[in-house]
């Protein structure tokens, strides 16, 4: 029964915190959550008048192919690294508040991923089923995007927890993970095809758990074949081990965040 009561706490505090966050963000805003779509989509029309003509080839040769490709990268590589970047100082910058309120520590990065979760709801998911739509005309791939999406959902709440938690016990942790993200992101494939990459060198690609989501998304999206199964079984086994980490350090630490913050 205690733990019931401090689920209901919990997602209740994440709904108040998660709905301050969306209306803090985008007060005052003409587009809005359309932001998270908007932003993507111009950062790929310039990726596509840049490397278009070199890495079209790699995708039929349609340059519009090569532009979908990026979006997908820079929409779903983006939700991943803002939401845990954002989530990171949240509960040590909420420390004076839970100093004189007792609130759920996890609710804080919660809501944060929540809030990019919603704009990525609204915003990007839309337009991704569109481009599935228009590429391969089979409804059932957008049933199986669930698989890669689910794992990026988990991941990057396992990833949240641990590094909001790392924080409070070592104030570095927001320039080591400045690095970690900018290694994330150059090796993953977001504006540059997979097929590029070495032989010797994929086993770093497949090391980085943002690549078997982005290339299962990509196949599902951009063709009317199927993604490996094992690339969808690692999008699930890497979110699944991201989140279960996460916890598991989000609680070992928790007890000594008041004398911390």
């Amino acid at each position: 029964m205690l733990a019931v009561r401090a689920d209901r706490r919990l997602i209740d505090v994440v709904g108040v915190l998660y709905t301050r966050t969306l209306k803090v963000r985008y007060r005052g805003s003409v587009l809005g959550v359309l932001w998270s779509a908007a932003n993507p989509l111009c950062m790929a029309g310039v990726y596509a008048a840049v490397f278009g003509h070199t890495f079209a080839p790699y995708y039929g040769g349609s340059l519009l192919r090569y532009g979908a490709a990026v979006y997908i990268g820079l929409a779903l590589a983006g939700f991943f690294i803002s939401g845990t970047t954002q989530a990171l100082p949240s509960i040590v910058q909420n420390g004076p508040l839970l100093n004189k309120i007792r609130v759920p520590f996890e609710a804080f990065p919660l809501s944060t991923v929540a809030a990019y979760g919603f704009q990525q709801l609204v915003g990007t998911l839309p337009i991704i089923a569109v481009l599935a739509l228009a590429f391969n005309h089979d409804p059932f791939h957008l049933l199986v995007l669930i698989v890669p999406l689910a794992g990026l959902a988990m991941l990057t709440i396992g990833v949240a927890l641990l590094v909001s938690a790392a924080e409070v016990y070592f104030r570095d942790v927001p320039h080591l993970y400045d690095l970690a993200t900018f290694l994330l992101w150059v090796t993953s494939p977001v504006f540059y095809p997979a097929a590029i990459v070495p032989e010797r060198v994929v086993r770093v690609l497949v090391a980085n758990p943002l690549f078997p989501i982005l290339e299962s998304v990509r196949t599902l999206v951009l063709t009317a074949g199927w993604p490996q199964p094992s690339l969808l079984a690692l999008s699930l086994l890497d979110g699944a081990l991201a989140l279960g980490i996460g916890v598991l350090a989000f609680r070992l630490m928790r007890p000594r965040f008041m004398d911390l913050l």
